[in-house]
């Protein structure tokens, strides 16, 4: 896992696809990205999450203090966030430069951890953009999207995207056996990270491009 930046106040790392944003349940999943980011910064606290299966920028914070004032700046929605994906088919380009999904969401309880589009769920919305239409070697149609959650629930890009027809390539979880068996990880990249400093004010961007 790579360090892209390092201050008193956060760590911006770039976490790669297998690996857990925060330990889960058993033994054998203690590694994971707060881990290793606490055995070289002792105050490091996460602020948000990735799903194991994605890849890409993580912001976490330097102690209590700081985690408080960053998730304050993810709720108040002044942090961007952009990710990149390969999903089935050739999405059509929205009217307008960006379209978006408007689905709610909840937990599909017998089904957990799988998250289910639902009228009682909450209030869900994913911004995207069409970036490039393109063909896998076997000339399969796929198109590369550019994504922005302007909410963050769990799994809400993988869900929106199975919902509208183009589940992501590779996607154990949402995606029928043919789109899973396309791709040996999920095609989910967390690319994009903007925010302004919360000590020094100043405006901040990292990128990272996505490995597929």
């Amino acid at each position: 896992m790579a360090c892209l930046h390092a201050d008193d106040a956060l760590l911006v790392l770039d976490k790669p696809a297998g690996l857990l944003s925060v330990p889960g349940r058993g033994p054998d999943k203690q590694d994971c990205a707060s881990a290793q980011a606490q055995a070289l910064w002792q105050d490091a606290l996460i602020v948000h999450r990735l799903d194991m299966a994605t890849s890409g920028l993580l912001l976490m914070a330097r102690g209590s203090a700081m985690q408080r004032t960053l998730s304050m700046a993810f709720e108040s929605r002044s942090v961007r966030k952009r990710y990149v994906a390969l999903v089935a088919g050739h999405m059509p380009p929205p009217p307008a430069e960006w379209g978006e999904i408007d689905l709610p969401l909840m937990s599909d309880w017998p089904n957990r951890p799988r998250q289910k589009v639902d009228a009682g769920g909450k209030p869900s919305q994913t911004r995207w953009r069409v970036l490039a239409h393109e063909h896998d070697t076997e000339g399969r149609p796929q198109t590369r999207l550019a994504l922005e959650p302007v909410t963050g629930r769990t799994h809400q890009l993988r869900v929106h995207l199975q919902a509208i027809g183009h589940p992501i390539l590779g996607d154990a979880l949402y995606a029928d056996a043919d789109t899973q068996a396309r791709c040996p990880r999920l095609q989910l990249h967390a690319s994009e990270l903007a925010l302004t400093h919360p000590v020094t004010g100043e405006a901040l961007h990292w990128h990272s491009p996505p490995p597929f």
